[in-house]
């Protein structure tokens, strides 16, 4: 994205055109705008003056969602991460985890259930991560419903978003386990691995679960993001709450050492 410069109007990649008018704001500061929101955890129509209308940043922030242009701009900084560390652009491996928030009132009933493990009424975010702590999908549901019925639908999204031969080696948490482990074998060319809690009665970091509970922490970090206020767009909102971290990585990976020399899933 450029900082300035005039704009047309359409997707996010479209093409210059003689029929395009020319954009009225700032790509740039639509998207800092976007993360003002996201951190702040304000309502839409509480945007301060020195960004573009409300309605405006709105707007382009569903044509954005609509057409896969976050989900495309977080593929793009993973990727640039990855390549500056010296590992390959689609990961090897990925750790997926879930995350049951409470929602507000405006979000109809049909989307929000009772989570009987957590005692949260609301929904549950469930994400795949790859082993640097970067986001690759993500996938809302209602908060009643399992880990290892969500976890189909979320390791298409992974297939989709990484490719078919990415992330083979999927680490989970018990919640995971059934026939889950045959279906994601057999049928979309996964391997669940289980990372099973030792029985300690003390705190202990999980091998390889730790970092997707890192990630879900950042996620909480947002205000937006503490509470579902969503009734289309929570997905989006997780997105955006780890591009920033994904940023921030391509910018801090060129002083970082290789992994060129390190063994295991990359």
């Amino acid at each position: 994205m450029r900082s300035a410069g005039p704009w047309r109007r359409g997707t996010w990649s479209a093409g210059w055109c003689s029929r395009c008018r020319w954009e009225k704001h700032c790509r740039r500061l639509i998207v800092d705008a976007i993360f003002y929101v996201v951190d702040n955890g304000i309502k839409w129509r509480a945007l301060p003056a020195d960004f573009p209308p409300w309605l405006a940043v709105y707007k382009r922030f569903a044509l954005w969602e609509k057409v896969g242009a976050a989900q495309r701009l977080l593929d793009a900084l993973r990727d640039r991460v990855r390549l500056a560390e010296g590992r390959v652009a689609a990961p090897s491996a990925a750790v997926m985890d879930s995350q049951s928030v409470r929602t507000a009132a405006t979000v109809g009933r049909a989307t929000r259930s009772w989570d009987g493990g957590t005692k949260v009424a609301g929904r549950k975010r469930h994400i795949v991560v790859d082993t640097p702590d970067l986001l690759v999908a993500v996938l809302v549901t209602p908060a009643s419903t399992q880990d290892r019925v969500a976890a189909r639908s979320l390791l298409r999204r992974l297939r989709d978003t990484a490719g078919k031969r990415a992330a083979a080696l999927v680490w989970a948490d018990g919640g995971h386990t059934g026939p889950l482990l045959n279906r994601a074998r057999t049928t979309l060319g996964r391997v669940v691995r289980i990372v099973q809690r030792p029985q300690v009665p003390y705190f202990t970091v999980l091998p390889r679960r730790w970092v997707v509970e890192r990630s879900l922490a950042r996620i909480t970090g947002h205000r937006r993001c503490v509470r579902d206020h969503e009734r289309h767009h929570h997905e989006a909102m997780v997105r955006w709450s780890m591009t920033p971290a994904s940023g921030q990585g391509a910018r801090t990976s060129a002083g970082r050492p290789t992994m060129a020399d390190r063994s295991g899933p990359l």
